[in-house]
């Protein structure tokens, strides 16, 4: 039997502190996601990429499937997603799902953190009207990043949520195929699957939530070992902890047969998460003792000393253009490289001066962040490029991205890799492109906080983490939060929540 499935995908990772929103143009663009794709274009450009979308079109051909693809979108992490973008891309998918006829299910790639302007729930109020067209009796199958701030609305309008098991996210093709799997399941037995939801009441640091390392890698190992039996699907979220409303925070969500199959398996996971609150946590360095911590580990190392420049990760809301640890580095007198620094103007005036020029520009510091301004200096311009790459390693999984115009500029033993467009240093090719070789540099500083290790553990011979000023502090518990569910703590072991208490206010945002 030949199954109709209709496919789509709306992306967006919300920090409702983050200086810059995200406009119609970025959803366009893509920024480390692939440009907006509709009708055909979903299939041909998700196919076998590391997307949930990717791995859901190679499930649906081995299937059988007759996909009907509808329009697919995302964009890099910012702060909330203006009203229009939001209405224009879930009108435009609602109309072509009503458009498509009567479907056996829906498959939707989804982030799970979206907050735009003027809806807090941006996933949960996009799948109610789903829900609406296809009707109750329709499943409805999602693939969700681990940051999800998952809701009870969103659990209520899906018959089955699936998130990524890995932080950096290697597995967000392998998360579209468990997805596609579990729809196949569904519209077989023809009936929902049980469901049990949890939500745990403290707010985890991202910097501390790698799969790679422990607590997370046993968790982690825990959830997916408890998926056998009656028991369907589960999943842990870790949540995005920099989101002001109700729905921010961790959640435990997992499908069965019956109700004591998927509670069973909800409550060994909430469990062990709420016996590890303690063990999320690690060590940083302000920028100038990381970058001197550095340059001396760097005198006996083989490879290099990779430093995080977490509080400005653009995966999580930053601009990735603040200049604090630039500083540091030129201050010191390090040898390494940075990337990126997005700055139009800067990458603009290396261009029109030529390869091999000398410029005295103010570079980046310009998105109004407390404690950060631009940085003046005199700068070489290394070496130009348009800004096309592909992104070999395990997190982008072969993507092809637009930088726009770019170079590498040197002020002192110091390179920079200078960006129009923004997307996160998560791949060694985001260095090659304008001609620095990572693995040859003494000390690499990237703007990332946890994917950059997918690609930079293997050259790295250790790595630091650094808090310069930047939009996502490493600890939830700095933000201005007004909205969180009363309660809910702000860092592991740490302070609960009062409304009756907050004084905070978002920060300034600007279009």
């Amino acid at each position: 039997m030949t199954r109709k499935v209709a496919m789509a995908g709306f992306l967006h990772e919300t920090n409702t502190f983050a200086p810059t929103r995200a406009q119609m143009s970025d959803f366009e663009q893509g920024g480390g996601y692939m440009p907006m794709a509709r009708g055909a274009d979903v299939l041909n450009r998700g196919r076998g990429i590391n997307l949930g979308i990717g791995g859901a079109v190679l499930h649906g051909e081995s299937a059988g499937w007759d996909m009907v693809p509808l329009v697919w979108a995302g964009a890099i992490p910012s702060a909330h997603v203006a009203q229009d973008a939001y209405d224009t891309i879930t009108d435009e998918i609602v109309q072509a799902l009503r458009d498509a006829g009567p479907v056996d299910g829906v498959f939707l790639d989804l982030h799970g953190a979206m907050v735009a302007e003027h809806v807090d729930d941006g996933e949960g109020d996009f799948l109610a009207r789903v829900r609406e067209v296809v009707g109750p009796d329709v499943p409805i199958a999602c693939a969700l990043d681990l940051h999800g701030n998952i809701t009870q609305k969103m659990v209520d309008a899906a018959d089955v949520l699936v998130g990524f098991r890995t932080y950096p996210h290697v597995d967000m093709g392998e998360t579209g195929r468990r997805a596609a799997v579990q729809l196949d399941r569904l519209m077989e037995r023809g009936a929902p699957f049980a469901k049990a939801f949890r939500r745990i009441p403290f707010l985890v640091p991202i910097a501390w939530q790698s799969t790679r390392a422990e607590p997370a890698r046993g968790l982690y190992d825990l959830v997916s070992g408890l998926e056998e039996g009656g028991v369907s699907s589960t999943s842990f979220f870790f949540g995005f902890p920099a989101a002001d409303f109700p729905g921010c925070g961790p959640t435990v969500i997992c499908y069965g047969d019956t109700q004591a199959d998927a509670d069973a398996a909800a409550d060994s996971i909430e469990a062990a998460v709420l016996a590890a609150e303690a063990d999320f946590a690690g060590k940083t360095y302000d920028p100038d003792s990381g970058v001197k911590e550095a340059m001396r580990l760097s005198q006996t190392a083989s490879k290099p000393i990779v430093i995080a420049d977490t509080q400005d990760n653009p995966g999580a809301g930053g601009d990735s253009n603040t200049t604090g640890m630039l500083r540091a580095m030129v201050a010191n007198n390090a040898h390494g490289a940075m990337g990126n620094m997005v700055d139009p103007k800067a990458a603009a005036a290396a261009h029109a001066a030529g390869q091999g020029a000398e410029i005295e520009i103010e570079l980046g510091g310009f998105s109004g962040v407390a404690g950060d301004a631009p940085f003046a200096g005199r700068f070489t311009v290394e070496t130009l490029s348009d800004g096309h790459l592909v992104a070999t390693g395990p997190f982008y999984g072969g993507a092809p991205l637009d930088m726009g115009p770019s170079a590498c500029l040197r002020i002192g033993d110091v390179r920079v890799v200078v960006t129009t467009n923004k997307a996160q240093m998560a791949d060694q090719e985001m260095y090659r492109f304008v001609g620095i070789e990572p693995t040859e540099q003494p000390i690499l500083v990237n703007k990332s906080s946890v994917h950059f290790r997918a690609d930079f553990d293997s050259i790295a011979e250790t790595i630091l983490t650094c808090v310069a000023p930047g939009p996502m502090p490493v600890s939830p518990a700095s933000l201005p939060f007004t909205r969180l569910a009363p309660g809910m703590r702000l860092e592991p072991l740490g302070a609960v929540f009062d409304p009756e208490k907050s004084t905070g206010g978002a920060a300034t945002q600007t279009a």
